[in-house]
């Protein structure tokens, strides 16, 4: 069977910008700089994305290009009976775990969408929106119709395939994604009181660099928010022709990326200000906080609509990404129809996210590891474990399995002047960062420390 292949560099560019654009920019960025002091936390995260996330994101894409397979398939073409194909279970196992959860939490981004639309949301709910999303989340029925429209979007969307599909989408997803978001931050620099939110989120607060969580956590939002460890950037690669300059893209993807997230703070930094709600709000900020934001605005409703039609438009680019590296395994290995690969998969993933969304109804008392619940354990699975040692292993077979001329010519980077600082850091650097960030995740690193 042939290779699907991109159309043009420019739709391989929108789709791996519209992975890596998601819920991890716009909700989780902003939570976790919120958390992390802002302004020092940014200059750190943009540090990392172009010393260690870009150069890991070149080589992910490397080994797709140069392997043109699937997560596991490209591997194996590389290094026939060498284990470093079992990465690629790695990566397939998280995208069944992330895009199950994943999914639940966009079906609630497509709920709120539908009460901007039909004017429920448009005042303040009786008992006010934490009261609402409490409400929502703990029933055992609503929550699944929302989780099985998303999943159905986006296995429309991925059994259509690369051309006709996953390309298409993206070319109308992110110019969409863009006017929206800055839109939105023209009108939030607008409010009265926006001035604190700008300063919190680009005056570094340097008292915060003695904190080693906020080191950690911009370490590990570059890895999150550009989609790196788990092959979705890998299968992408593979569609990719080798006459397209891989350095230029993986950069352009890169910084478009951090603008994106840097944008989606400017969204919601100077309004949070301006209402006087605290940046540290966390995971609450977007369905809590900022709805209720939004019924004190002017135009409030118009913002609120425009916002979730965002983030639902955002998550559903990247649950495109999460559900191709399973199917394109499934269709190469079992030589199944790209449709039958995809209905199966998502309809497996469906029925893992039934688990998730009752896991916050009836089933909320049910933990998994340690006190965690049935979503949080499978988050912490995929993203602590799963992602930090599939990012390890595209590092160390870039730079420890690949011969250094065998890893220039791949990546395009031969006559870049550049070559070694990029080999230097994904051969020493990027590996002893990822197993750092792995450490702590786990919680082992605090307890190293100890030792010495």
């Amino acid at each position: 069977m042939a290779r699907e292949k991109w159309a043009s560099k420019l739709g391989f560019m929108l789709a791996a910008m519209g992975s890596a654009v998601g819920l991890g920019n716009i909700w989780r960025f902003s939570y976790v700089a919120g958390e992390n002091g802002g302004g020092a936390f940014l200059l750190l995260y943009l540090g990392f994305v172009f010393l260690i996330g870009i150069p890991v994101l070149l080589s992910e894409f490397s080994i797709g290009r140069q392997g043109q397979g699937d997560v596991v398939g490209a591997y194996q073409n590389l290094a026939p009976k060498k284990p470093w194909y079992l990465a690629g279970f790695m990566g397939i196992g998280s995208a069944f775990l992330i895009l199950s959860f994943y999914s639940v939490v966009a079906g609630w981004s497509l709920y709120y969408l539908w009460n901007y639309i039909n004017g429920t949301f448009w005042v303040l709910p009786n008992g006010g929106y934490g009261a609402t999303f409490q409400s929502l989340i703990s029933n055992n029925y609503t929550p699944l119709f929302w989780h099985a429209l998303f999943m159905v979007l986006t296995i429309s969307v991925v059994l259509t395939g690369v051309r006709q599909g996953i390309e298409k989408a993206n070319k109308i997803f992110m110019p969409a994604l863009a006017v929206m978001m800055i839109a939105l931050a023209i009108y939030s620099v607008s409010l009265d009181g926006a001035m604190e939110g700008l300063k919190f989120l680009f005056q570094p607060n340097w008292s915060s660099l003695t904190e080693p969580s906020v080191y950690l956590g911009a370490l590990g939002q570059a890895f999150f928010s550009l989609s790196i460890g788990m092959g979705g950037m890998m299968t992408y690669g593979s569609y990719l022709s080798k006459k397209e300059s891989l350095p230029s893209a993986t950069v352009g993807i890169g910084i478009m990326d951090t603008v994106f997230a840097i944008i989606s703070g400017i969204v919601i930094f100077p309004a949070v200000y301006a209402f006087g709600i605290s940046p540290s709000s966390g995971p609450s900020l977007v369905f809590i906080t900022l709805p209720g934001i939004f019924a004190e605005m002017p135009f409030g409703n118009v913002v609120g609509f425009t916002f979730f039609l965002l983030l639902s438009i955002a998550s559903l680019s990247s649950a495109i990404s999460i559900l191709e590296v399973p199917v394109a395994y499934f269709t190469r290995k079992f030589n199944w129809s790209r449709t039958f690969s995809s209905g199966l998969v998502g309809s497996i993933m469906f029925v893992l996210g039934i688990f998730v969304s009752l896991g916050m109804g009836i089933w909320s008392g049910v933990t998994i590891i340690g006190e965690n619940n049935i979503m949080d354990s499978m988050d912490y699975i995929a993203s602590n474990i799963f992602l930090p040692l599939g990012g390890l292993v595209i590092a160390l077979f870039v730079g420890w399995q690949w011969k250094k001329d065998e890893a220039f010519q791949a990546s395009d980077m031969a006559t870049s002047k550049l070559r070694f600082v990029w080999y230097g850091l994904i051969k020493f650097v990027a590996p002893l960062l990822i197993i750092i960030i792995f450490l702590q995740s786990v919680g082992l690193l605090s307890w190293l420390l100890s030792l010495l």
